[in-house]
C-alpha cells in the first residue's frame, strides 16, 4: 500500500461485522453438518468424534467472541482481524486434514476468508495471511502423505492451491485500495461539495437583491430571505405555487417561457415596493429557473445618494472658490453706495447688493450643510422647546404673536440635537409662512404622539395654496426652489438633519396648504452620519 493510502486507511468495523456474521454462519453450518449428517456430507469423509466435536464448538465460540469484540470495543483494529484470520486457517486447515486433505475441497473456505481480509484489512498484512494459509495447508497435507497414506500427487494440488490464497490476497487487495481510493474521492468531494452549497447560501441569503429558484409547473423550490421580503412571503422552506404568492410574476414567467421575452417585469411587491424581475435559465436537470428580484426604489435611492454625494463634494469646493470674490464684490458696493450719484445708480447697486445677499446665503448654506457633524442628540421636552422657538422666531421676523399657532401637550419629549431641531424648524417654518396668507394662526405647528408609542410627530402646516402635484417629488431635491430668493437648500438640510438624529422629514398630502411631518422617537436614539457629512469628506 503507498503511503498516502497508509495515511488515509481507516479501519472498517462495519465490514468486518459482516465478516465476523459470515463466520458465524459458517461455524454453525459446520455444527449442523456434525449434528445432523446427510448424504451430501459424506463425501467430506467428517464422522463425528469427540475432536471433531471440540473443534467445531471452539470455532464457533471463537467466532461469537470475535463478533461481540468487535461489536462493542472497537480497538486494535489489527490485532482483532489478525487473530480471527488466524483461527480460521487453523480451523479449516484441521478440518480439511480431517476430510481427507485438499480434495475435500474445503479450502475453497480459505479462499473466501482470504479475499474478505484483504478487502479490510491494510497493507502487508494479506500477504501475511496467505502466507500463514500455504503454510498450513502444505503442512497439512505433507502431514497427511506422510502419516495417513493420502496421494502424493495431491501435494502438487496443493501448491496450485497455496498459488490461489496469494492470488487471491493479492488481487482482493488491489481491489480494496481502488475501493479505498474512490471513497476517500468520495468523501473529499462531497466535502467540497457541502462547503460549496453552504458558501453559496450564504452568499445568496446576503444578496441584496431577491433570488427565487422556480421548477417545473411553476412551483416556488427555494427563495431567500430578501426574495421573501419583497414578496411578503412568512414561509420560505416550503414548495409552494408561484401564482399564489404572486399571479402576476407568474404570468411573466410563463410569458417568457413560451415567448423568451428578457425585458424584464416591472410589478408592485409587498408594501407597494416598485420590484423588477428577470429571468434566466439553469443547466439543471430538473429544468428549474432563476428569478431575480430588484428593488427599483432602493437602486434609484443610492443612485440618488450618489449623485447628492458627488454634488457635495463639487458645491463644497466651489462654494469654498466663490466667497472670497462674493466678499469683495459686496465691498466694492458698499462703497459705491457711499457715493451718491443718481436714482439709477442706486437702484443699480440695490440689485447688487440683494444678489450678493442671496449668494452669500447659498454659500452659507452649502458651507454648513458641508460641516454636518454627528447629532448630540438628548430627551428635549418638545412643548417647551417649540414655545422657546415660536417666541424667538416671531421676535427675528418682527411677526404678530397670532401668526403662528402652536399645540403641543405637556409631557412629550423628543430624542433630537438641540440646534439641529432648531435649524429644522426655523427651514420649514420660514418656507411656510413665506407661501401663508400671512394672517391670524396662517402657521400651525401641532405636536401628536404619547409615551408609550415611542413615536412623536410635529406637523408644520401653513394655509397657502399648498405643493403642486408637479414638483411633490422634487421638493426636497438640493437646489429645486419655486421661490425667486430662495437657495432651495432649507428643505433638502432639514431632511438631512432629520436623518442624522435618526428622525424622518415627509410631505403629507392636504386639501389645502402644505403639511410636513416631522417624525421622531421619544425613547430611544438611531442617529446616523449624514450624507453632507459623507459627501464633504
Amino acid at each position: 500500500m503507498s503511503d498516502w493510502l497508509s495515511s488515509t486507511w481507516e479501519a472498517n468495523w462495519h465490514s468486518f461485522l459482516y465478516f465476523n456474521l459470515y463466520r458465524l454462519v459458517l461455524a454453525g453450518l459446520f455444527c449442523l453438518a456434525i449434528l445432523f449428517p446427510h448424504e451430501w456430507m459424506a463425501r467430506l469423509n467428517l464422522t463425528p468424534s469427540p475432536l471433531l466435536f471440540g473443534l467445531t464448538g471452539t470455532y464457533m465460540a471463537a467466532t461469537i467472541a470475535g463478533l461481540l469484540l468487535a461489536t462493542h470495543w472497537q480497538h486494535q483494529f489489527n490485532r482483532q482481524l489478525s487473530a480471527q484470520m488466524m483461527v480460521d486457517i487453523a480451523v479449516v486447515s484441521s478440518l480439511m486434514f480431517l476430510a481427507g486433505g485438499v480434495s475435500s475441497g474445503l479450502s475453497v473456505l480459505l479462499l473466501v476468508s482470504l479475499a474478505a481480509a484483504s478487502l479490510v484489512g491494510r497493507g502487508r498484512l494479506v500477504l501475511f495471511y496467505a502466507a500463514m494459509a500455504t503454510v498450513a495447508v502444505l503442512l497439512a497435507q505433507a502431514y497427511g502423505i506422510v502419516a495417513q497414506g493420502f496421494d502424493q500427487g495431491s501435494i502438487v494440488q496443493a501448491g496450485f492451491i497455496s498459488a490461489g490464497f496469494f492470488a487471491t490476497a493479492i488481487l482482493a487487495r488491489l481491489l480494496g485500495q481502488r475501493v479505498m481510493v474512490n471513497e476517500d474521492l468520495a468523501r473529499r468531494r462531497g466535502v467540497a461539495l457541502d462547503n460549496q452549497i453552504r458558501i453559496s447560501q450564504r452568499v445568496v441569503e446576503r444578496m441584496q437583491d431577491g433570488v427565487l429558484i422556480v421548477a417545473k409547473g411553476g412551483m416556488l423550490s427555494r427563495c431567500n430571505p430578501v426574495a421573501a421580503n419583497m414578496l411578503g412571503l412568512s414561509v420560505v422552506d416550503q414548495v409552494v405555487e408561484l401564482s399564489a404568492c404572486n399571479p402576476v410574476l407568474a404570468a411573466a414567467l410563463q410569458r417568457w417561457e413560451s415567448l423568451g421575452d428578457d425585458d424584464g417585469l416591472h410589478f408592485a411587491g409587498a408594501e407597494g415596493r416598485d420590484l423588477r424581475a428577470r429571468f434566466e435559465r439553469t443547466t439543471s436537470s430538473d429544468g428549474e429557473v432563476l428569478v431575480f428580484l430588484e428593488d427599483v426604489g432602493r437602486i434609484k435611492e443610492h443612485a440618488q445618494q450618489l449623485k447628492l454625494a458627488s454634488l457635495g463634494r463639487l458645491t463644497a469646493s466651489i462654494a469654498h472658490e466663490i466667497r472670497n470674490p462674493l466678499s469683495a464684490i459686496g465691498h466694492a458696493g458698499e462703497l459705491l453706495r457711499e457715493e451718491r450719484r443718481g436714482e439709477m445708480q442706486d437702484r443699480l447697486l440695490r440689485i447688487l447688493n440683494d444678489n450678493v445677499i442671496r449668494l452669500d446665503r447659498i454659500v452659507r448654506d452649502i458651507l454648513e450643510l458641508g460641516r454636518q457633524n454627528r447629532a448630540e442628540a438628548e430627551l428635549l421636552p418638545v412643548d417647551e422647546f417649540c414655545l422657546g422657538f415660536v417666541e424667538d422666531f416671531l421676535a427675528a421676523e418682527n411677526l404678530s404673536p397670532d401668526v403662528v399657532a402652536l399645540k403641543a401637550p405637556v409631557g412629550l419629549k423628543i430624542c433630537f440635537d438641540r440646534s439641529h431641531l432648531h435649524q429644522v424648524l426655523w427651514n420649514l417654518v420660514s418656507n411656510a409662512l413665506r407661501h401663508s396668507s400671512g394672517g391670524t394662526g396662517s402657521v400651525r405647528i401641532e405636536l401628536l404622539g404619547s409615551q408609550g408609542e415611542g413615536r412623536v410627530e410635529l406637523h408644520v402646516i401653513d394655509d397657502g395654496p399648498g405643493v403642486p402635484e408637479t414638483v411633490r417629488e422634487q421638493i426636497f431635491e438640493p437646489f429645486f426652489t419655486t421661490h425667486t430668493q430662495g437657495t432651495g437648500l432649507g428643505l433638502f438640510i432639514a431632511r438631512e438633519l432629520c436623518a442624522t438624529n435618526g428622525a424622518s422629514l415627509e410631505l403629507m398630502a392636504s386639501e389645502s396648504g402644505a403639511h410636513f411631518i416631522v417624525a421622531g422617537r421619544n425613547d430611544t436614539c438611531q442617529l446616523s452620519e449624514p450624507n453632507g457629512a459623507r459627501a464633504a469628506n
